[in-house]
């Protein structure tokens, strides 16, 4: 129902009126700029703010061409094709518009970046112009340039103390290898020492035990002393069976003098007969590849040690099973897999900064760029598996 069918023409008029004045001040009272143009691009209207944010008076701004006036420009200082705005869209395709990438001119020469909407104007179904709203952005953009910027320092601080951190990380791998490559080494003179100086005078001491034990045999009235050759006999030979061992634990000559792989399948025979746990070995070495030596060989082999130690100290299994496994050349790569059915781990207690076992193998295999991964539950057991690239060998320390 229309208002001309309730109230007589005077009072539609003046109810009009009273409408128009009202929207004549919430246009004026907003802090948004607001003006409309007609189906030319010409301005029919336009608030205080939007004079005074453009910096014309409203006077100077109604019938001219708004496109031209205000929006005649790219931020880079391009022409803007009239064809292209996007406010004049609104009333040429009906399409509203909501655009906060662009920049607004005024009346001085200086731009400043926008926020507009821009709706066509219908009357009896047909567009008839577009009404614009656009606000002055120039503090958010400083505040997102700000935050860029902020952002751009902090990730390139970022960077700075990863590259610091990755440098300091390699220089500690680095002194973590030399150590080890001495401790070998001095593990390999000691045990060289030992062979040579305690095992060669344990040996003439047998054999002098021997000797006086001959001796003593055909004296029958003192069989005390035939007893005490025979036991010093027997002490001698443990001593020996311990030198020996000794020896083993600090440099195995397996290793030295028969390679990586027939030292990894010792290992894991000695552990197979001490542990007498049912078990399941499968070496396999393509053709043609060489054991490694030098730092490579030892990695390998003191990570399989420590992880049959693991299982014979921890693991409390009844079965074990362990793979061997090396690729084919031209970059043959070794997969040792190592698995239990003991009471496994957490995974907590396998990350915690104070096992170091698992983190010395970890290290060892990262130096050398191998990769060491555990898989742990309680209860169900543990499986080790170490991949070593052998493509790049180092010379024997």
């Amino acid at each position: 129902m229309s208002w001309s069918a309730v109230l007589p023409a005077a009072g539609a008029g003046r109810v009009a009126d009273v409408w128009r004045d009202r929207l004549s001040l919430l246009l004026e009272s907003t802090g948004e700029g607001i003006f409309g143009i007609d189906l030319a691009g010409c301005c029919v209207f336009v608030n205080r703010s939007a004079a005074q944010q453009l910096g014309w008076p409203p006077e100077q701004v109604l019938g001219r061409n708004m496109h031209a006036l205000i929006h005649h420009t790219h931020p880079g200082g391009a022409h803007y094709p009239e064809e292209q705005c996007p406010i004049f869209n609104a009333f040429r395709q009906g399409l509203p518009c909501r655009v906060d990438g662009e920049v607004l001119w005024r009346a001085d020469g200086s731009a400043f970046p926008a926020e507009y909407s821009s709706y066509p104007i219908l009357e009896n179904g047909e567009v008839c112009g577009a009404v614009v709203t656009f606000v002055d952005i120039s503090e958010r953009k400083q505040a997102e340039e700000l935050l860029r910027r902020t952002n751009d320092a902090l990730e390139t601080r970022v960077a700075e103390r990863t590259a610091e951190l990755s440098t300091a990380l390699a220089q500690l791998r680095e002194l973590a290898n030399h150590l080890e490559t001495v401790r070998e080494t001095e593990r390999k003179r000691i045990a060289r020492e030992v062979h040579d100086e305690l095992g060669s005078l344990l040996v003439a001491l047998k054999m002098d035990v021997d000797w006086l034990g001959k001796r003593l045999a055909p004296m029958a009235a003192r069989p005390e002393l035939l007893c005490k050759c025979h036991g010093m006999g027997r002490l001698i030979d443990t001593a020996v069976d311990n030198v020996g061992r000794i020896i083993t634990d600090l440099r195995p000559s397996i290793l030295d003098h028969q390679g990586l792989w027939a030292a990894l399948e010792w290992q894991a025979q000695e552990f197979i007969e001490a542990a007498e746990l049912p078990s399941d070995l499968q070496l396999h070495v393509a053709g043609g590849v060489a054991p490694p030596e030098g730092g490579v060989a030892i990695a390998v082999f003191r990570i399989f040690q420590e992880i049959l130690s693991n299982i014979a100290r921890h693991a409390q299994a009844t079965r074990v099973q362990i793979r061997i496994t090396v690729d084919d050349p031209p970059e043959p790569v070794l997969y040792l897999d190592v698995r239990d059915d003991g009471i496994g781990a957490p995974p907590e207690a396998l990350a915690d900064a104070r096992s170091y076992g698992v983190l010395g193998m970890r290290e060892r295999a990262a130096h050398f760029g191998g990769r060491l991964v555990i898989d742990s539950a309680p209860g169900l057991g543990t499986r080790v598996r170490l991949v070593m690239p052998l493509s790049v060998q180092e010379a024997a320390p």
